[in-house]
């Protein structure tokens, strides 16, 4: 599991979220949303650690993630508002980088992850050359390549069309369905068949 304890958020003179708690478990499905400002970002950056809350605390498996920060990370993929590619890369050459850097090889996941974000065809060209929904499924390419438990998602379908949504929306599914759990925020409605989404709203 998951979960934050008691969080409190303070940016400047703006109190973002006071006592907030909240709890993931495997095959569960966290969809945070509100509107622009309050805090949606900042949550996720706080569940991954890279942000400290003003008090209150993050928990993996029953730990707190300060204590306990090289475990959780081992099982933590995270994408956030930048796509975090390589721009003078190639899709295929950013993510055998990744693949590379998490300790694994895989050519054949290699071409169905290309495949399966609709980047077949322009896997060979610099993402700097490509479109900003097509450089947002390079960076979705990473999710069908890990094997961490945990996916802390930053309005991942940026810049997406529908046919990538739906393909997003099925990979949400088997992730899932294999006890995985992922926490995103995002605008747009989830439709994930035979997966109990939960939503965390955020005020303004």
């Amino acid at each position: 599991m998951l979960e934050a304890r008691h969080l409190d958020c303070i940016r400047g003179n703006q109190t973002l979220f006071t006592g907030l708690n909240c709890a993931v478990s495997r095959g569960e499905i966290l969809h945070v949303q509100g509107p622009n400002g309050c805090g949606k970002t900042t949550l996720l950056r706080i569940l991954c650690g890279i942000t400290l809350a003003e008090s209150g605390l993050v928990l993996w498996r029953g730990k707190d993630i300060r204590s306990s920060r090289a475990e959780f990370y081992s099982e933590l993929a995270y994408l956030g508002h930048s796509h975090g590619i390589k721009l003078e890369l190639t899709p295929r050459e950013n993510l055998r980088m990744s693949m590379v850097l998490s300790g694994t090889q895989n050519a054949t996941g290699l071409a169905r992850a290309l495949d399966q974000v609709g980047l077949s065809g322009s896997e060979d060209i610099p993402c700097g050359s490509l479109s900003a929904g097509q450089r947002r499924r390079v960076a979705l390419g990473r999710l069908y390549l890990t094997q961490a438990t945990v996916w802390i998602l930053d309005e991942p379908l940026s810049a997406i069309d529908q046919a990538g949504s739906a393909e997003f929306e099925s990979l949400l599914c088997r992730h899932a369905g294999n006890g995985g759990i992922t926490v995103l925020t995002g605008h747009q409605e989830l439709s994930v068949s035979g997966q109990a989404i939960t939503n965390l709203s955020l005020p303004a």
